[in-house]
């Protein structure tokens, strides 16, 4: 990284999850519809069947198995624990339920912030050296003043037009990433015959393809932002530069794919698709333990 250690700066922001420091928050705050990834309907605000008196979840070690893969995929970006310990002193909503709506309306919200903060991170570490970072540095500061918000004063809105500028910004970066490594490779270009072509450095931002066959696609560059790729078969494509921020990848094959340098992608979509041993990931990103030899996925250090 140019400006600090990503790793570094990630933990000064508490940006990792810390479940036995929560409350099992987002076990009770955010409601689910039964689906693919969820075995039954909770509404918002009501605590999971599975939750237990200590906060631990009783399934926990079969969430997966029992449906619930949407759980696995989770994650609050250290959200939970500062609502939990900073916001609100370390008062659980059981002993305080008076607390319990605003400390769950606050968590979403901070999530939210937190998750900006993570793909914030991640755009300085890319960044070229040449690149000015003053408007990242700059969203960097307002996000972590807004994320410091007392819980009674945080509201959705200046939120939300927060993190819909802070994403125009990030796109543009992103962009600039990828347009840099798209003419690196096409100063030496190789031949590509597999059935998926080669759609390098093309715009794919929000379309729905889901179930295509995109096996061995040369997809260097693209932008999927916000695309639609559950149950498609990207086995043996080359997904470096890809923009992935906020891809649908469940059930997506990525068994074989060159993920090492994708922009913007999270362990969450990762939990949510299938891959093996022979998929090509980068630290911090880790092979989800339901992969097919997962447990011999070489993923090299950041």
């Amino acid at each position: 990284m140019h400006l600090y250690d990503l790793a570094s700066e990630r933990e000064r922001l508490s940006l990792s999850p810390d479940c036995a420091s929560c409350f099992g928050l987002c076990c009770v705050a955010h409601g689910f519809k039964a689906s693919a990834a969820f075995a039954f309907d909770k509404p918002p605000g009501r605590p999971c069947p599975n939750l237990l008196a200590d906060f631990g979840c009783s399934i926990h070690r079969s969430l997966r198995q029992q449906g619930f893969s949407g759980c696995t995929a989770y994650t609050c970006y250290g959200a939970g624990q500062k609502v939990a310990q900073v916001l609100f002193g370390g008062t659980d909503w059981r002993h305080a339920p008076e607390t319990a709506e605003l400390m769950f309306q606050t968590l979403p919200i901070l999530r939210q912030l937190n998750e900006l903060l993570w793909f914030v991170t991640e755009a300085l570490d890319r960044c070229a050296a040449e690149v000015d970072y003053e408007e990242l540095l700059g969203l960097l500061d307002d996000t972590e003043r807004l994320a410091a918000t007392p819980e009674a004063e945080m509201s959705w809105g200046e939120v939300d037009r927060h993190c819909l500028n802070g994403e125009k910004l990030l796109s543009r970066v992103s962009a600039t990433i990828r347009d840099a490594a798209v003419a690196a490779q096409r100063e030496r270009p190789a031949a590509w015959s597999k059935p998926g072509g080669d759609l390098r450095g093309g715009d794919l931002r929000g379309v729905d393809v889901r179930g295509a066959d995109l096996r061995g696609a040369d997809l260097r560059g693209v932008d999927l932002w916000g695309a639609v790729l559950s149950g498609a078969d990207l086995s043996d494509a080359d997904l470096r530069w890809a923009d992935l921020m906020g891809t649908d990848l469940g059930r997506t094959n990525l068994a074989g794919a060159d993920m090492s340098a994708a922009i913007f992608l999270t362990q969450s979509q990762l939990e949510l698709a299938d891959g093996n041993a022979s998929t090509i990931l980068s630290a911090p990103l880790r092979p989800p333990a339901h992969w097919s030899g997962a447990d011999a996925l070489d993923v090299p250090s950041a």
